[in-house]
């Protein structure tokens, strides 16, 4: 790595003394997709491990100057267990094929978030260095894959993954933003929303979604977070009313033609945006339009909101359904979770959806806002010891859907 390695000592974070440094090193990096000028940075609010803490296993690293104890970088990991492929039950009773169902298969997946190198140190391994100590905790504690998500355009990050750590390039999904305006959305009248319990949610959630990639094994869990704002499932007007609903169960045994459901996060209390690089005019524009928007909402005039102060964010999760008119019963409960995000004072609501996700089309969103091509990496840590042999997973094709987990977001 070269002779400033010896220099460099990787331990875990230590909240008590480090959090000063590592907030000093996060303003210092820039981060996220950019534009021309326009990047973003993003500002972590209270602890700086929050962003994994909700998981079942985490870990931060920084990496400090032995002389003069300097934090020049930091990784964050977590370790969750999560679905890796779809396979054919064998326990079907009387081994009637009929009966046979398709069943999860489940993998235990690190996943690497966060990695920072202050700009005066790089080039010296030390973000290899992170990388490495992280993945042997990874080992250590029993998980079979390693990934990672970056920008499809962020060149020394997808080098150091893919060239030095030995990390394939594996999805590329998409992350939708749409701004929240002045004005309330209007839910199609044709289009009954209502709110799920916890364990109605869990329920659809794993009878439907359990065999989607990155399922995690304790939705339960996620669910039953203090960030979770609610499940919302969109059904035909006059199929149910919030107040006839009687259950999952039910719904499970004799669903409507088309259908739709997602789940909404609250980021806003775990880490802030701020777009940065913005010129006078443009800054000039954009308030024109909240204070048109403001003004005169009945008009529902598209407003830029104040993205260039930090801002938060909802995030939307668990999307899913069926039928012919599913996507456009994924509109109504985005703007029903816009009018959420709306009373609850962010600037945006964002979801992260496959690349060929057939419900795609019913996320409303602004493209320059928006990145297209985001990039999954991943890497085989040792012997596939699922519930089941399905192979190598990094080696499988990429599915329709897959399950973005909020706490990695």
């Amino acid at each position: 790595m070269g002779e400033d390695e010896c220099y460099i000592v990787v331990r875990e974070y230590d909240p008590s003394r480090d959090i000063t440094s590592v907030e000093e090193v996060e303003k210092r990096c820039e981060v996220g997709p950019s534009s021309g000028k326009l990047s973003l940075f993003t500002d972590l609010l209270g602890d700086p491990i929050c962003r994994v803490r909700h998981s079942p296993a985490f870990l931060m690293l920084v990496a400090e100057l032995s002389s003069t104890k300097e934090i020049v970088g930091m990784i964050r990991g977590c370790i969750k267990t999560v679905t890796c492929g779809k396979k054919i039950s064998r326990n079907s009773k009387n081994n009637d094929p009929i009966a046979t169902k398709l069943v999860p298969v489940y993998t235990k997946l690190a996943y690497i978030l966060g990695l920072r190198v202050s700009p005066s140190h790089r080039r010296m391994g030390i973000g290899l260095k992170l990388v490495v100590t992280m993945e042997d905790w990874f080992t250590q504690n029993g998980a079979e894959y390693s990934y990672i998500a970056t920008e499809n355009d962020n060149r020394a990050s997808i080098n150091l993954f893919t060239d030095k750590c030995g990390y394939s390039r594996f999805r590329t999904p998409a992350i939708l933003v749409n701004p929240v305006f002045a004005h309330r959305l209007t839910v199609s009248n044709q289009v009954t929303v209502i709110e799920l319990s916890l364990s109605d949610a869990e329920l659809l959630y794993r009878h439907r979604f359990s065999t989607v990639e990155f399922f995690p094994r304790d939705i339960d869990s996620v669910l039953n977070n203090r960030l979770n704002l609610g499940t919302f499932l969109a059904v035909p007007r006059g199929f149910y009313t919030r107040e006839s609903w009687s259950g999952s169960d039910k719904f499970l045994s004799d669903p409507p033609e088309s259908w739709a459901v997602l789940s909404v996060w609250n980021c806003k209390d775990v880490f802030r945006l701020e777009v940065r690089g913005a010129s006078r005019t443009r800054k000039t524009l954009a308030k024109t339009t909240r204070v048109v928007d403001k003004l005169l909402p009945f008009l529902r005039l598209p407003s830029i909101p104040e993205v260039f102060r930090p801002f938060g964010f909802h995030f939307l999760y668990g999307l899913g359904g069926e039928g012919p008119r599913a996507a456009k019963f994924v509109n109504a409960l985005c703007a029903h979770a816009h009018n959420l995000a709306k009373e609850k004072g962010c600037s945006v609501v964002a979801t992260e959806v496959a690349k060929h996700e057939p419900l795609k089309d019913g996320v409303p969103h602004w493209k320059r806002l928006s990145c297209d091509h985001d990039l999954w990496c991943i890497k085989r840590l040792g012997e596939d010891y699922s519930d089941g042999s399905v192979g190598d997973w990094t080696k499988s094709p990429p599915e329709p859907s897959l399950f973005v987990d909020p706490r990695e977001f």
